[in-house]
């Protein structure tokens, strides 16, 4: 064989191996292209499906890890959610809760949405407008509340501001304490801290997971009920809760339960239609026993997440 031909089938041989490493690298490659898409398909299957709020939080506070999240930073109108921070800050101010109020024409001068069964005159304890305000939504109940905080409604928007920025809720501004205004708002990463801080206060725990309550108006005694259906369900622990609606904010939900023995909090924002907030939470719940009956630890890959304190 002369030189010039050993060059050319040298040459070719070489040809065949680069090809053949191509080949191989280009197969690896699409494998781990095809590996890396199934994952994430995986990824996409691990989010609770059919969720119907713009916005939503999971937080699984026993573990303290964040399970699902969308658009948990983004602060928007929080409705009702508003009057958590309301009792919180009452509570903290240790405002004795048998001392009575007077409900008053001021409380029922509010805005939009302010319909109410008590009429200016009646005469409720803090703790009664308290029960009120958190399991029925009462607006004037939470207003006469603020009112009557020490140093007056402008003291108390004041103090849930100070207490906010103390829980880290850095999204969030309060302007009133009923949530008739749009311009009360939080994110669903501040209203889980809001959430586990009310959590902590028994008189906040039982009044906003009552199904109902009865106190004197007037002459005659009017019953009252929660704005929150799933408190009255049996296979539902709820440890606190809170419903809100405006135009602005749609429907929401916010609360702490407990699901297959870990304490978890969710927050649901902007739910579209009357029954899907509620629809929501049974989904995540429902996505959360599937995934702890077949991984149950852990649930999913999880973000660590502060807690309050």
């Amino acid at each position: 064989m002369n030189q010039g031909r050993f060059l050319s089938v040298t040459a070719f041989a070489c040809l065949l191996v680069l090809a053949a490493s191509a080949s191989r690298a280009a197969t690896e490659d699409g494998v781990l292209v095809r590996t890396h898409l199934k994952y994430a398909h995986r990824a996409a299957l691990s989010a609770p499906r059919g969720l119907r709020s713009s916005a939503a939080l999971v937080v699984d506070t026993t573990h303290s890890s964040i399970l699902y999240s969308h658009n948990a930073e983004v602060a928007m109108p929080i409705a009702s959610i508003t009057k958590l921070m309301t009792a919180l800050v009452v509570m903290d101010a240790g405002q004795a809760l048998d001392e009575p109020l007077e409900v008053t024409a001021e409380d029922r001068s509010l805005r939009r949405g302010s319909r109410s069964r008590l009429s200016p005159g009646t005469l409720l304890t803090r703790g009664d407008l308290m029960h009120l305000a958190l399991m029925a939504s009462e607006n004037h109940a939470a207003h006469a509340l603020g009112r009557n905080y020490p140093g007056g409604l402008g003291a108390c928007v004041a103090a849930m501001n100070a207490k906010a920025r103390e829980l880290g809720m850095t999204n969030a501004h309060f302007v009133e304490p009923t949530g008739l205004s749009d311009e009360n708002v939080a994110s669903p990463s501040d209203l889980s801290k809001l959430v586990m801080a009310a959590a902590k206060v028994p008189a906040i725990r039982e009044y906003s997971t009552d199904g109902n309550y009865q106190v004197r108006v007037g002459r005659r005694m009017v019953r009252f009920r929660t704005t929150d259906s799933l408190v009255t369900r049996p296979d539902w622990k709820i440890e606190v809760q809170k419903t809100g609606y405006i135009s602005e904010a749609g429907r929401c939900l916010v609360m702490q339960t407990v699901i297959e023995n870990r304490t978890v909090v969710i927050v649901l924002l902007n739910s579209y239609g009357k029954r899907t907030r509620v629809a929501d939470a049974r989904r995540i719940r429902k996505w959360m026993e599937a995934r702890l009956t077949s991984q149950p630890t852990p649930l999913a890959a999880t973000t660590p997440v502060a807690t309050t304190t």
